[in-house]
C-alpha cells in the first residue's frame, strides 16, 4: 500500500536532474545562429538609418515605409540575438525562470511601436494625396535597389543558419517580408521616372504599412497571449485531459493548468487523484512520459491525490471540460 501524499510533487526533467531547477529553462544556445543573428541586426540596422536619410532628401514616403519595415525587421533580431545572450544566464534566486520572458516583454513593446510607425504612414500617405509633393525618383531608385540587396545578403545569411532555431526562423520571416517593401520603394520610383506620376509613391507605401501592421498585430497577439499566461499554440488542453484520465489508476484532474515563459516552452501544472490502492510513483513515471512524449511538455508539476480536492484549489472550475 503506498504511503498516502508521499510523491505529492514531481517535476519531470528527461536529462537526468529531476530535482535540480538550475538550468532548467536554460535553452541549447547556438553560438553560430548567435552570430548569424548578430550579423543580420547590424546590416539591417545599418542600412535602415541610410533610408531614412534617403527618404528625407528624396522626399520619398515609400522609402520611408521600407525604413519603417527594416526597423521592425532590425528590432526583432535585436530581439532574437538578445534571446540568444540571456540563454546563457541561468536562474537565480530573484527570476528562478530565467530571464527567457524579458523576449516576451519586449515583443509587446516593440509591436505597439510598429503599430504606431504604421498607423503614421497610412495618415501621411493619405496627406500626400491630397498635397501632392514631387519625388526625387532616381535617387530613390538608388536607395531601394540598394536596400533590396543588403535584405538580400541578410536572407542569404539567416537561411545558412540552423532552420530549426525559431528565433532564427522568425527573424528569416521578417526579412521576407522587407523584401517586399524594398520592391514597393522600386517599382514605385520607376512608376515616378516612367509617368511622372507621383501618387505612386504613397500608395505603395500604403503596400508597405500594411505589411508593418500586420507583423505588428501577430506580435502583438502573440505576445500578449504569453504574457496573459495563455495556452502555447499547438497544444489543447482537453486533450491533455483525455489522455491523463484514460491512464490506469487514474480516478480524475483538476486544477489544470497550461501557459509558457515563451511561445515555445510550455509549463504544466495539475492534480491527479488517483485510487487508494495504485502507486503514486507509477502513476507520477507514466504521467511525466506521456506529457513529454505525447505532447513535448518536459517541465510539469503533478501533485497526486488519493481524494478529490484534498488540497483546495479551484476544483469546479477546472474540473470542467469546456
Amino acid at each position: 500500500m503506498p504511503r498516502p501524499e508521499t510523491h505529492a510533487h514531481a517535476h519531470d526533467h528527461p536529462h537526468g536532474h529531476d530535482h535540480d531547477h538550475d538550468h532548467a529553462h536554460v535553452p541549447q544556445v547556438n553560438a553560430d545562429s548567435e552570430k548569424r543573428v548578430r550579423w543580420a541586426m547590424l546590416l539591417t540596422g545599418g542600412f535602415m538609418l541610410a533610408e531614412v536619410v534617403g527618404g528625407w532628401l528624396s522626399g520619398s514616403l515609400a522609402l520611408l515605409a521600407d525604413a519603417g519595415h527594416m526597423l521592425s525587421d532590425s528590432a526583432s533580431l535585436a530581439l532574437a540575438w538578445f534571446a540568444f545572450r540571456l540563454g546563457t544566464k541561468a536562474p537565480d534566486k530573484h527570476r528562478t525562470y530565467g530571464y527567457q520572458r524579458f523576449q516576451v516583454l519586449a515583443a509587446f513593446v516593440n509591436g505597439l511601436t510598429l503599430l504606431a510607425i504604421g498607423v503614421g504612414i497610412v495618415i501621411a500617405a493619405v496627406q500626400r494625396l491630397y498635397s501632392p509633393v514631387d519625388v526625387m525618383a532616381t535617387p530613390m531608385l538608388v536607395i531601394a535597389v540598394l536596400g533590396l540587396m543588403v535584405n538580400l545578403v541578410v536572407f542569404a545569411i539567416l537561411h545558412r543558419g540552423d532552420q530549426g532555431n525559431l528565433n532564427l526562423h522568425g527573424a528569416l520571416l521578417h526579412v521576407l517580408g522587407d523584401l517586399l517593401g524594398s520592391v514597393a520603394a522600386i517599382v514605385a520610383s520607376l512608376i515616378i521616372m516612367t509617368t511622372g506620376w507621383n501618387a505612386a509613391d504613397p500608395i505603395l507605401s500604403v503596400l508597405a504599412a500594411v505589411l508593418i501592421l500586420r507583423g505588428a498585430w501577430k506580435i502583438l497577439r502573440r505576445s500578449g497571449h504569453t504574457l496573459l499566461e495563455g495556452t502555447p499554440e499547438g497544444i489543447e488542453a482537453h486533450e491533455i485531459r483525455s489522455e491523463l484520465e484514460a491512464l490506469e489508476g487514474v480516478e480524475s484532474l483538476h486544477d489544470l493548468h497550461i501557459w509558457g515563459l515563451t511561445p515555445q516552452d510550455p509549463l504544466l501544472s495539475l492534480h491527479l487523484v488517483v485510487h487508494d490502492d495504485v502507486d503514486h510513483e507509477h502513476v507520477l513515471r507514466r504521467a511525466s512520459a506521456l506529457l513529454r512524449e505525447r505532447f513535448g511538455i518536459s517541465h510539469a508539476t503533478l501533485q497526486v491525490e488519493s481524494e478529490s480536492c484534498l488540497t483546495g484549489g479551484c476544483c469546479e472550475t477546472s474540473a470542467s471540460r469546456s
